[in-house]
């Protein structure tokens, strides 16, 4: 049988918000962001092109029969499609949750474009406090990293009790390291990525001065040990490039225990 045919990509505005000298304010994923964010994401975010096509994969490992797959921070959509493509188990519901109408509006555009009949429920909502249960496949695209660090434990918690055996949590993040040598190493390659696809020394500075307050990264073992105490069995490191890693969090499969 023939897989549907994938949604085009979505239409790359070249990102130039912080090309001209600017006022500094936080970032704010607001309609502005929304235009420019595939470009956006793709020249900032190292390995984010290899990371989408892998939560497909590992949801069709990990989706269960008549389960709740949850994108949590959906933003536009293209996690919440690579899922919709790796779900073959049936009766799986399918749920994608952002508090920015601006990137909700824009991810129901796009899934309005995929072939893919696999129907897919959207929340303009914060995740913080929508309603979980039932799941098997749970992603956080680099969202928690946006969440107030003295509510991340609670999330995932939270998302840990609703996961059933055997389920899993997909969680990338931007981190930082103990090491003040390394962590000035891999900023210095990040910034060297940016340059690589175009950014000027002004924009990477100027993003940085906004995203700083709102944008609050981790140690990896601190992320690690969070996920065990929050009622994960195993958290597997799948990907890293640079300062950018995307974890597993595997839930006990009561049934092999």
């Amino acid at each position: 049988m023939t897989k549907p045919r994938r949604p085009s990509a979505p239409e790359q505005v070249t990102d130039r918000l912080f090309a001209t000298e600017r006022r500094p304010e936080d970032f704010r994923f607001d309609a502005s962001v929304a235009r420019v964010f595939p470009d956006m994401i793709r020249r900032s975010v190292p390995g984010y092109t290899t990371i989408i096509p892998m939560i497909e994969v590992i949801t069709e490992q990990y989706a269960q029969p008549g389960s709740r797959c949850y994108d949590l921070g959906c933003s536009l959509g293209a996690s919440t499609l690579a899922m919709r493509h790796g779900i073959s188990q049936p009766d799986c519901t399918l749920i994608g949750v952002d508090n920015s109408s601006a990137m909700i509006e824009r991810c129901e555009h796009y899934i309005a474009l995929d072939d893919n009949t696999l129907p897919v429920t959207l929340r303009c909502e914060d995740l913080l406090d929508t309603e979980l249960g039932n799941a098997s496949v749970t992603t956080l695209n680099f969202t928690l990293q946006f969440v107030d660090p003295d509510k991340r434990a609670g999330l995932l918690s939270r998302i840990a009790d609703a996961t059933l055996p055997g389920g899993v949590l997909i969680l990338s993040e931007k981190i930082r390291f103990e090491s003040a040598t390394e962590q000035a190493i891999q900023t210095r390659l990040h910034h060297e990525f940016k340059r690589a696809n175009g950014y000027s020394d002004l924009e990477i500075s100027q993003k940085r001065t906004a995203i700083e307050q709102v944008l609050i990264p981790e140690t990896l073992a601190a992320h690690k040990a969070r996920l065990l105490a929050a009622g994960f069995e195993q958290v597997v490191v799948w990907y890293q490039c640079f300062n950018f890693v995307s974890m597993l969090a595997i839930k006990a499969d009561q049934s092999t225990e």
